[in-house]
């Protein structure tokens, strides 16, 4: 029987319950029943928004927002609102996957993956487990400005456990260059900055201190390097990074990835640090802070970019009312609300047109930024995974076709996929078809889910489909043992014990010596820097459906995350009202054709060989 969680709207984010937000309420209570009269719902809100006002400016004091650093840092402010930093406590797939690690262990797993996804949040004491759209709002900025330039320490591979300084804007701040060109802007009288709390002007740092690590691939090892408790290595980008040719060259993460072009050594922009007050720094090196990877947002554009005029307009939850699909904000929009014969019931917060249109230009703001990071993005995949040879090792009548197409690491840093690649998919789509384009041979087809038929698939797992027997995919899987014995492959690593209460427990032994963890481990199906794999194709002769000629054409894909991972995690609900359809169809909506080649292939009989019946088509892309 199939599946149907795909059409069924998930847990709301009212699940979502926090301390904070229900002291709040009551602290609210307590002060409007001191009156005579009940106070009305939209008094309680007022007061309720009040506190909540207070609290932020507080914790601001402790913890400045990115938008503060945005006054003077306008470009790092948007290469950074838009990357998978920006975005890694914003993510709704991250939020529900560590909610139901959390339940299926029990509450044992703690912190161990938030902490990397807001280090602010857990600095503050909030819940592991909350909806973003009441957390606070730099720690829902995920990896902002502060967690890399309020560290003081060198910490090394420490799985993101980060004490990050504390202190409003005025504290020092640590970067790469040290105090020389701040001391010139403060000195200078051309800036017109304060540097006092409680004084008109504009609030500037007053001291920049250096900071060695931030400028060292160690720094990436403390959320890029991951280990459990128990021994699991969930990541291991650093690791491999320090066995490779770009290590023992001297090239760094950020040589790759903070430069001019992502995903390749291509040197540094040449440009200020700062804007103040519409006056540049000094001209210098300046690394680009999008941070680009795999990841893609699949959440409403007018709370993801961060956006300062965003957050200024409305809240989370009055930016999901906001229809901007149905093109609330555009004059076609807006001319037939007005001539409509009845009113357009819009929420309150939209009643007015300006507010719509002022929305419009926010939501077209953050498509263009993610339409850039788009570009990005396929940019640093196409600098890791590329097409060698592809070969027809036989195009024969009696006896069928056998295509071979190489699939290669072109990076030296790193294996591809790396980091979390237990959940990045990266696969080999090969369709053939005949004279008359009837397909007679497809593998890396995608089942209505948006899953691959491999051992995931729901429809593989429930006979209706057939497995892919020749897929090629690089995407590695957890391989959990049993309490009682046993291995089996999962989705997620934790293992299905036969217990009642699984917990997650310190290793009672070395896992140098015994080489694995007890009770996780990948199996590791990526490439090794410089290295390659073939995918290797059959099209059996009872598949061809005359003498041809046929054409194969051959994409390289690369996804996010698989879908079956989306229902595997759909049990505690997605934040922002999302349902799991909604997230699996965004999911794969991002996938990214990262190359393509074409071949046409003509049959011949007795000798096999690939120098006459295959030809490049002209125009075929990579």
């Amino acid at each position: 029987m199939r599946f149907l969680w795909i059409s069924t709207e998930m847990v709301r984010p009212a699940i979502f319950g926090t301390l904070a937000v229900a002291g709040a309420w009551l602290a609210t209570a307590a002060l409007v029943f001191a009156t005579e009269d009940p106070p009305s719902e939209e008094t309680a809100a007022k007061a309720l928004s009040a506190d909540q006002e207070h609290e932020a400016l507080f914790l601001e004091n402790r913890f400045p927002s990115a938008n503060t650093c945005a006054t003077c840092h306008p470009d790092h402010f948007e290469a950074w609102s838009v990357s998978p930093h920006a975005y890694a406590q914003m993510s709704p797939v991250f939020n529900a996957m560590h909610g139901t690690v959390l339940k299926l262990t029990n509450g044992t797993n703690g912190d161990f993956c938030i902490r990397c996804h807001t280090p602010v949040g857990m600095n503050l004491g909030e819940p592991e487990f909350m909806s973003n759209m009441d957390r606070h709002p730099t720690s829902r900025e995920g990896v902002t400005c502060i967690v890399c330039h309020r560290l003081n320490k060198s910490y090394g591979k420490l799985s993101g456990r980060l004490a990050i300084v504390e202190g409003d804007l005025f504290e020092p701040v640590y970067g790469p260059a040290g105090n020389e060109e701040l001391e010139r802007v403060l000195e200078s009288g051309e800036y017109r900055v304060n540097t006092e709390r409680g004084k008109a002007g504009r609030a500037i740092h007053t001291e920049a201190r250096p900071f060695f690590q931030i400028t060292t691939s160690g720094l990436c090892a403390t959320c890029h390097d991951v280990n459990l408790v128990n021994g699991f290595r969930l990541e291991e980008a650093f690791s491999e990074f320090k066995n490779t040719p770009a290590a023992k060259e001297g090239t760094s993460c950020q040589d790759c990835h903070m430069g001019l072009e992502p995903g390749v050594v291509s040197g540094y922009a040449q440009a200020p640090a700062a804007v103040v007050g519409g006056r540049p720094t000094v001209v210098r090196k300046r690394t680009d802070h999008m941070f680009i990877g795999p990841d893609y947002s699949v959440i409403h554009p007018g709370i993801f970019p961060h956006n300062t005029k965003a957050s200024e307009l409305a809240t989370i939850r009055e930016w999901l009312t906001f229809d901007w699909e149905a093109g609330w904000g555009t004059d076609t929009f807006e001319d037939q609300a007005a001539k409509a014969d009845e009113p357009y019931d819009f929420p309150e917060k939209w009643r007015a047109a300006d507010d719509r249109y002022d929305a419009r230009d926010i939501i077209e703001a953050n498509r263009a930024l993610l339409a850039k990071a788009d570009v990005q993005r396929k940019k640093v995949l196409q600098a890791g995974y590329q097409f060698g040879e592809i070969e027809v090792v036989r195009a024969d009548a009696r006896k069928g076709m056998v295509i071979a197409a190489e699939v290669r690491n072109a990076t030296t840093g790193h294996g591809v996929p790396t980091g979390f690649d237990a959940e990045r998919l990266v696969f080999v789509r090969v369709t053939v078809t005949d004279r008359n384009d009837e397909v007679v041979f497809v593998s890396g087809d995608l089942d209505p889910n948006g899953d691959l038929r491999d051992t995931h698939s729901l429809y593989v797992h429930n006979g209706e489909l057939p497995l892919d027997k020749q897929l090629f995919s690089l995407q590695s899987r957890f391989v959990t043992r049993m309490v009682r014995g046993g291995e089996r492959e999962q989705v997620l690593a934790v293992n299905y014990s036969p217990d009642p209460l699984p917990f997650l427990r310190p290793s009672t032994r070395s896992t140098i010596l015994t080489g694995r963890p007890a009770g996780a481990r990948k199996h590791k199906q990526n490439i090794e820097p410089g290295g390659k794999r073939l995918a290797r194709y059959r099209v059996p002769a009872s598949a061809l459906s005359g003498a041809g000629p046929y054409r194969a054409r051959f994409e390289l894909i690369a996804g996010m995350v698989p879908v079956n991972l989306v229902h595997e995690i759909a049990g505690v609900g997605f934040d922002y009202g999302l349902s799991a359809r909604e997230i699996a169809d965004r999911v794969v909506a991002g996938h990214l054709v990262l190359w393509e080649r074409d071949l046409e292939i003509d049959l011949h009989s007795g000798a096999e060989g690939s120098a006459h019946p295959a030809t490049a088509i002209a125009g075929a892309s990579e």
